[in-house]
């Protein structure tokens, strides 16, 4: 698929995962955050948003809530238990609909 046919949220996760697998982000990394993202690809912070769930989802990147995103080891992945990767694909999603809602509650208060 060229990179104009992709949305983009795929154009973003495809960049930020070649870049994982070819070893130029490490273990451990932090990735930009939203808004620079955002900037960067001329995009929604939403946009954005899904292209780190689709990160989270591959095991390339986990997320911290308040501290951004960071580059798995991958090292491990291939022996990695499918009930642990669930697990973690369940926790992202669990931390991303929590800092959703937290940001409504704080523009529905403002």
């Amino acid at each position: 698929m060229s990179n104009e046919a992709l949305q983009p949220y795929q154009r973003i996760a495809q960049d930020y995962g070649e870049k994982i697998r070819q070893g130029r982000l490490a273990a451990g990394m932090k990735l930009p955050g939203i808004r620079e993202l955002s900037e960067e690809y001329g995009v929604a912070a939403g946009t954005v948003q899904r292209a780190l769930t689709e990160l989270r989802n591959a095991g390339l990147i986990y997320s911290h809530q308040g501290r951004g995103s960071f580059v798995s080891d991958t090292s491990g992945e291939a022996d990695q238990d499918p009930t642990a990767h669930a697990i973690k694909v369940l926790q992202s999603q669990v931390a991303e609909l929590t800092a959703r809602l937290d940001k409504l509650e704080g523009e529905r208060d403002a």
